[in-house]
């Protein structure tokens, strides 16, 4: 078997580089835009629109207290907490798409499946961010911790005048420590578990380099050993970091079902950019060992999996919906209620369900290589508003918009990523020539 290996030339680099200076000046010009304060009167207009509605306003009475009684929580101008927000919903969109490319290589490790021998070197080349990833969100969780994330802000534990709920919560996010202080523990939870996805990234990529170089079956079961290990990590850590990192935000509501539903978003997201990479690599003549086989089998995940995230969609807004308790429906009926965030609301539908589905129904519609690119950008735009609509509104209440800032950033951290993960794919064979299973996936066929 002849060795391939993926050239990122100079003009693919300089290609990805106009377009991250294109995404930095569009960003550059939507913060400008929105310093001038293009987008208060829509603020104002959502905000009466929300006062309007009466079984609302009960429940923004009880978690809206806090906000009323310490306006200083919130001294940051509206353009910079939205360049926060966007920040942070970059931040885990992209440490997402890392932490899943590691994800699908342990899962195929785990499961000793061969059809995917051939494109595991691509997602393990999207675990490469992992590190950036990791200095990016603790750095830019001590910028923007205080305007993200409301329960920052010590004057919610005072004995008087305090937030029961939140003070009721403290425990997660500051023991041992005094209430109010330094949120070691959450702060120590983040670091432990970047600290162990790329210590497993760096384990299983060192022994998928070393089958190439030596052969046998040695790697590839130390390889399984490390994945096995590592999806029992990842089972605890991703749904303890969604709760941290994204349903924190909102301090007052909480869903049992939120680390399966950052999960669901996370895993189709990845497995889209994983197809649409395989995708542009086989048009540019790489990857022979790749079949309209394989990418059936891919498409049939992308496939069932946008439905799972859907499963989980529905029953998280359903038994929300039929429960009724005010804590709860507020994170719904901010979302539906605010013209500034319903559009994007059933916007996530239509790009990550509807589309999808109907799009990836039939058997060919997956092996085709041109549909496929319809779909994955499809997907990953949608998972990206899914991302947008669970951090904005907790951030920026009723004031949050939608423009060139967030076109911008997103722009920025995409062309970043793309730069990390193409520059790592380079650097070794695209597929392991000695890989125990490579004649099976060579013969894969459905």
């Amino acid at each position: 078997m002849t060795e391939e290996r993926y050239t990122f030339t100079a003009g693919a680099k300089k290609t990805l580089m106009i377009v991250g200076v294109i995404g930095l000046v569009v960003m550059v010009i939507g913060i400008v835009t929105s310093m001038s304060g293009g987008h208060h009167e829509e603020g104002e207009h959502a905000i009466n629109q929300l006062t309007s509605q009466t079984d609302l306003v009960a429940s923004l009475e009880e978690a809206g207290d806090d906000h009323a009684e310490a306006g200083e929580h919130h001294g940051s101008a509206p353009w910079l907490k939205r360049v926060f927000a966007n920040l942070w919903i970059n931040n885990v969109y992209f440490t997402g798409l890392a932490i899943i490319g590691l994800f699908f290589v342990a899962i195929q490790y785990a499961a000793q499946a061969g059809w995917s021998s051939g494109i595991k070197r691509i997602p393990l080349a999207m675990a490469s961010w992992l590190p950036i990833a990791g200095v990016l969100m603790i750095v830019t969780w001590f910028v923007v911790n205080h305007d993200v994330f409301h329960w920052t802000h010590a004057s919610l534990y005072a004995e008087v005048g305090g937030d029961d709920i939140i003070k009721g919560k403290a425990a997660m996010w500051f023991w041992p420590m005094e209430v109010g202080t330094f949120p070691i523990f959450f702060v120590l939870r983040m670091v432990v578990f970047f600290a162990l996805w790329i210590m497993f990234f760096l384990w299983i990529k060192k022994e998928m380099l070393a089958e190439d170089l030596n052969g046998g079956l040695d790697h590839w079961y130390k390889a399984r050993k490390y994945s096995a290990i590592f999806l029992v990590i990842f089972a605890v850590t991703s749904s303890i970091a969604a709760w941290d990192w994204v349903m924190s935000i909102d301090p007052h509501w909480f869903s049992t079902m939120f680390g399966w539903y950052v999960f669901a978003s996370w895993w189709v997201n990845g497995l889209a950019v994983i197809t649409i990479i395989v995708v542009m690599l086989k048009q540019q003549g790489y990857l022979s060992i790749v079949n309209s086989n394989h990418l059936h089998d891919i498409g049939k995940f992308i496939f069932g999996f946008s439905i799972f995230w859907t499963y989980i969609w529905f029953s998280q807004f359903l038994l929300i919906y039929y429960a009724n308790i005010p804590e709860e429906t507020i994170y719904f009926i901010q979302r539906l209620e605010v013209d500034n965030y319903t559009w994007v609301f059933f916007v996530n539908l239509l790009l990550n369900f509807f589309l999808p589905f109907l799009l990836l129904m039939t058997r060919d519609a997956k092996r085709h290589m041109s549909l496929l690119k319809l779909v994955c950008p499809i997907i990953i735009v949608g998972h990206w508003f899914d991302f947008y609509l669970m951090v904005t509104p907790g951030v920026m209440q009723n004031d949050g918009a939608f423009g060139l800032v967030e076109i911008g950033m997103a722009t920025v951290f995409g062309v970043l990523f793309l730069f990390v993960t193409l520059s790592n794919l380079a650097k070794a064979p695209l597929f392991a020539k000695n890989h125990p299973m490579l004649q099976e996936s060579m013969h894969h066929h459905i």
